[in-house]
């Protein structure tokens, strides 16, 4: 039997050898009879020269390239043929008309190319331009819904170190302000307003079609891992991004769905082009002068106001327990060390300078074309112990593998390194340090060593007062602070992103596939010096060290399905079908310690003491998912009526299965109306066209794991088992927050295209809205728990206008103009929403709420009146201005006098006391007098600017922002006018009440309360520091001069261009302090708060740019 099959086997061998074998022979036959080369010779028809390096390729059917070979010195080339003959051969070379030759009998090819400069003939090309939602491009013409775009090269002279930075008043509906005058300290971005009170109101960024994470996961978002040095667009250098687009509406930002519910910015970056490789390399230097300061008191006024100060407050200053005001020469100490007229603001500040590299090389040809660049930014800050340097690459690659195929890689990289002063409000703490005080401590001979005077405490406090939370507050030398302190956030970015396009059926139906991946990881580490603080061991405040590492990583795919049938010049369809997944996933490790051995050992892991409040290890993980269905098709007929309807079925995992899933429907339409037979005699309007959108789209929590009851452990055991307890609620019922939009809009183009003005009316509503701390009856074992409780709108108008004003041979004028009003109203709220910031009897904190009938934002206080000018004044009165009096208890009728909170608190105003207005006239100013002030939301926002050209080699451009109608609560200047401690004040102090006037005409306007130490109520949140930040500023103005192509031809240069700018220049403004421009970016609390953080510096800049 085995020998039987043994036998069998060996016959099948022999069998398989010899089919084996014949396919051998036929497939080398076969290739033997398809398999053939070509060779010749590639000249010029013009001068008959060889044509080095030629393109020699051979397509199939459909454009694909299957052979290809180059020129050689001599012009020879010699290719291998897969089609055999009648396959197509094509010569290529960049100035020269492509030549397409037929395989024939014979296999000598040789060619003669056509110069492309001398076929040029002049044609009338008429050009639609394309808009880019980052998933599907529609000609600009036949936009239904809200969107506006910018090209980059009109910003290219600008010094930023973000492009957000550059978009300031220049996109109408888009609200941008500084984060900060510090380098690194990014931008708030609002369109069309605030929709969110805890989900968040940031925009969403999306790079090359793909979502850009800027969100750090807020279930473990430590105090030093904040969202400005976590991602931002400081990660995307300008000089690599083409042209912005902002999408504003709900049509428009359904592409994106719920991640898209505040808006969307488009960015589109730089590619390569059919060209030969170009190399461009441009430079931009500038110097930074700082912000110009408040002006303080010198020492000698400061010590006079601190004694007036303890006079008046019924106990004179005794100078043998405040030797510091003694000025004694027989204490060298105390007379050295405070003694002095110390200005610390200028202590602190230099002048900064900042340098910007970037250098690309781009080119390609038919087939593939190829960008990649390199930038390194270098800005140095204003303030010491401040800086932001970033190295950024990046690389670009189209490959068109035929007429149906095509693949993109793009691959960025960022690398940032910031530097942070420890205390974030290091420059307030230089205002109203004593400027008796020395910087450097003398010792008791009165000689000057070189350590820092960091007393434990002075009559100002000490540094226990420090909140680690905010990173403010506390006494300390802000030199040493800034010199020896530090906050460094290292960042690096990853993004590897891959484009797969096939033509299913060429040109209507087509497929796209893109994954992304993100990598972004974020090394924070802080150090607070013992010589800064003067704090003695074993304070937990000693070398205090943090290490902090962040890292995000989250992968992106996207399915589409593009439809474009061609149904004739009448009709015209775009359909697109989307599927799209994201995952991210987020983790942190922390580091706090303190009491290590020496300022010089800053590394926490390095042998210090963990065990304290604040201090130890910490550790947190986050994960979520989205997905999205959507389906869109846009319908036109006749080139006038225009459709379009897109429907999203979203999914997050932040809520539990009941209402993780959501339906959000848009509706846009337009109408050109230009193009209707009754406006066609109309010739001066090229387009007048109507628009109108409605949607909805979902904005989800900003925590994940909200709908599972987490449980935690106490601090102590029993019996040797540890107690467990629930940590939160479930929140089973949890809702998206749903924002519905309504836009009306037209479109009017007039003058042959000069002249170019858009129109928006908006309504946005927000339902459900999402409120973290909502207070619930104790007996469910809390006090506060996480609900959908209210509606808020956002409703306002934008206009923008580009007119060319002059347009002749030699000259250009252009003018850019946006403006943008916008209301925001909360419209329902729980009655369960606590008041954010409590009224109390206490100086300096004003009432923040959430109020029906006014917008989000606002502030409530006191108001002002003045100054309790002499003792008559002090009596209160009723609403008709009568004395109101009383009896005392021997029956004899006396004067009321004013009463603060009578009777918990009772005390009486006395003359030159800050003066309130008693709304209800019952003369007592306690919380019934408490009264709207204002609130951060501009009514309008905008920018206006000139450009003017000169025959096309140079030209001037200005631009101007500002923002109207909102206001700002000066905390720098509570802190530097109240004279109620040991602060240092501002010069405005010197126009304090002195002396009773018996005359109210003789008293100065702007006279001041009197000084009065630790007691009296003279700094009351009031209207007093609410002030109108209503600004017009100069924001840049830039001369441009590009070098004559000829003459920079000379050294072998394609492109040489030079320009001057300056930014920052002036400001037009009421607002007395630094800068109005102060961050959206805070807590519902501190929104609206200046603590005078870095002002923005001026700027003078020089660049260059050259290309060969």
């Amino acid at each position: 039997m085995w020998f039987k099959l043994n036998q069998l086997m060996k016959q099948n061998n022999k069998i398989y050898l010899l089919l084996i074998a014949s396919l051998l022979i036929v497939f080398s036959a076969m290739a033997q009879q398809t398999k053939i080369f070509v060779h010749g010779k590639v000249t010029s028809k013009g001068d008959k020269l060889p044509i080095i390096g030629a393109s020699v390729i051979e397509y199939d059917d459909n454009n694909r390239i299957l052979n290809g070979t180059t020129t050689d010195f001599d012009g020879n080339y010699s290719l291998k043929i897969s089609g055999g003959a009648g396959a197509k051969v094509t010569f290529k070379y960049i100035g020269y008309k492509p030549v397409t030759r037929t395989v024939g009998t014979s296999t000598t090819i040789n060619v003669e190319m056509e110069d492309a400069s001398q076929t040029i003939k002049e044609v009338n090309i008429t050009g639609r331009k394309q808009m880019s939602t980052g998933a599907v491009n529609i000609n600009e013409r036949d936009l239904t819904f809200a969107m506006s775009k910018i090209e980059t090269k009109d910003l290219e002279g600008l010094q930023v170190a973000s492009i957000d930075e550059a978009l300031q008043g220049r996109m109408s509906g888009v609200d941008i302000v500084a984060n900060g005058g510090e380098p690194g300290s990014g931008m708030s971005i609002r369109i069309r307003g605030t929709t969110s009170i805890n989900s968040g109101s940031d925009p969403l960024i999306v790079v090359d079609g793909i979502p850009y994470d800027t969100n750090v996961g807020a279930d473990f978002d430590f105090s030093t891992a904040d969202e400005e040095s976590y991602a931002q667009l400081l990660n995307i250098s300008p000089s690599d991004i083409q042209e912005i687009s902002v999408l504003k509406d709900a049509a428009a930002t359904a592409m994106y769905g719920n991640r898209g519910a505040n808006g969307v910015l488009n960015i589109k970056t730089k590619r390569g082009t059919m060209s030969k490789p170009r190399v461009t390399y441009t430079f931009k230097g500038s110097m930074n002068t700082p912000a110009k300061p408040i002006p303080t008191l010198s020492g000698n006024e400061y010590s006079t106001l601190i004694l007036e100060e303890a006079a008046n407050a019924g106990t004179p200053l005794n100078t043998v327990s405040y030797q510091q005001f003694m000025y004694d020469p027989i204490n060298p100490y105390y007379y050295y060390n405070y003694g002095q007229n110390t200005d610390w603001y200028s202590a602190l500040t230099r002048t900064g300078y900042t340098q910007d590299h970037s250098i690309s090389l781009s080119g390609g040809g038919e087939k593939a074309m190829y960008r990649t660049s390199i930038g390194y930014y270098d800005q140095q800050g204003t303030v010491i112990g401040q800086g932001y340097k970033r190295f950024t690459a990046s690389l670009n690659l189209d490959y068109n593998v035929s007429d149906k195929l095509k693949f993109q890689v793009n691959l960025s990289y960022t690398k940032g390194n910031q530097d942070k002063n420890y205390s974030v409000d290091l420059l307030n703490s230089a205002y109203t340090k004593m400027p008796n005080m020395s910087i450097y401590e003398y010792n008791s001979l009165g000689i000057l060593t070189p350590n820092y005077l960091s007393p434990t405490s002075t009559p100002q406090g000490s540094f226990l007062s420090f909140n680690y939370g905010t990173a403010k507050g506390g006494v300390y030398n802000p030199v040493a602070m800034a010199n020896s302190g530090y906050w460094n956030v290292q960042s690096e970015r990853i993004l590897p992103k891959f484009n797969f396009q096939y033509w299913i059926i060429p040109e209507v139906l087509k497929y796209q596939a893109d994954l992304d991946f993100e990598n972004n990881a974020v090394k924070e580490k802080s150090f607070l010096p013992q010589i800064a603080t003067g704090r003695l061991w074993p304070e937990i405040n000693v070398n205090r060290a943090t290490d902090n590492s962040t890292e995000g990583f989250n992968v992106q795919t996207f399915n589409k399905l593009y439809f474009t049938p061609k149904l004739g010049e009448k009709h015209d369809i775009i359909g697109l079908l989307q599927f799209n997944t994201y995952d991210a996933r987020y983790s942190s490790y922390q580091e706090i310690s303190s009491l290590s051995a020496s300022t010089v050992l800053q590394d926490p892991s390095i042998p210090a003491n963990i065990i304290g409040t604040n201090l130890g290890l910490y550790s947190g993980s986050s994960q979520a998912r989205t997905l999205s269905l959507m389906g869109m098709i846009q319908y036109k007929l006749l080139d006038k009526y225009i459709i379009n309807a897109t429907v999203r079925r979203d999914g997050d995992s932040k809520y539990n299965e009941k209402n993780r899933y959501g339906y959000f429907p848009s509706l846009s339409t337009r109408w050109r109306v230009s193009n209707e037979p009754f406006m066609k005699d109309i010739k001066f309007i090229n387009d007048f066209s109507l628009r109108a959108s409605t949607g909805v789209s979902g904005n989800p929590v900003s925590k994940n794991y909200l709908y599972y009851n987490t449980y935690g452990t106490y601090g102590w055991t029993y019996l040797n088992e540890q107690g467990v307890y629930s940590t939160n609620l479930q929140l089973s019922n949890l809702r998206w927050e749903k924002v519905s939009d309504f836009n009306l809009g037209a479109n009017l183009l007039m003058f042959d295209d000069r002249i170019n003005m858009e129109f928006n009316y908006y309504k946005k509503r927000t339902n459900d809205l999402y409120f973290e701390k909502v207070n619930i009856p104790s007996s469910t074992g809390f006090t506060q728990t996480s609900q959908n409780v209210g509606v808020m709108d956002n409703r306002g108008w934008e206009l923008s206008i580009n007119a060319q004003l002059i347009k002749s041979k030699d000259w250009a004028v252009d003018m850019n103009m946006t403006f943008a009003r916008s209301e925001n109203e909360v419209m329902e709220m729980s009655e369960n929403i606590p008041l954010i910031s409590t009224p109390v009897a206490e100086n300096g904190k004003y009432l923040t709420k959430v109020q029906v009938g006014n917008p989000l934002g606002s502030f409530y206080g006191y108001q002002y009146d003045g100054v309790y000018l002499n003792e008559d004044e002090t009596i209160a009165r009723d609403v008709n201005d009568n004395p109101i009096y009383t009896y005392n208890d021997k029956g004899q009728k006396e004067a009321v006098k004013m009463k603060f909170w009578y009777p918990s608190v009772g005390y009486e105003f006395q003359p030159g006391d800050a003066k309130y207005k008693d709304i209800n006239h019952d003369g007592n100013i306690n919380a019934q007098d408490l009264v709207y002030l204002g609130d951060v939301n501009p009514l309008l926002t905008g920018g206006f600017g000139p450009t003017i050209r000169y025959k096309k080699s140079l030209s001037l451009t200005a631009y101007f922002y500002f923002r109207y109608g909102f206001e700002v609560i000066n905390q720098t200047r509570m802190d530097m006018e109240n004279m109620y401690g040991f602060n240092n004040q501002s010069t405005a102090v010197l126009k304090r009440w002195k002396h009773e006037y018996a005359d109210a005409s003789t008293a100065p306007s702007d006279l001041l309360p009197r000084a009065l130490l630790e007691k009296g109520y003279n700094y009351l949140g009031s209207d007093r520091f609410v002030e109108d930040g209503s600004f017009l500023r100069f924001k840049s103005l830039t001369l441009n001069y590009n070098v004559d192509k000829k003459f920079s031809g000379k050294f072998g240069l394609s492109d040489l261009r030079l320009w001057v700018t300056m930014q920052n220049i002036y400001i037009w403004t009421n607002y007395s302090g630094m800068d109005p421009e102060v961050s959206l970016r805070s807590g519902i609390s501190s929104l609206g708060y200046d603590t005078s953080r870095s002002g923005k510096p001026q700027e003078y800049s020089l660049g260059l740019s050259v290309s060969f």
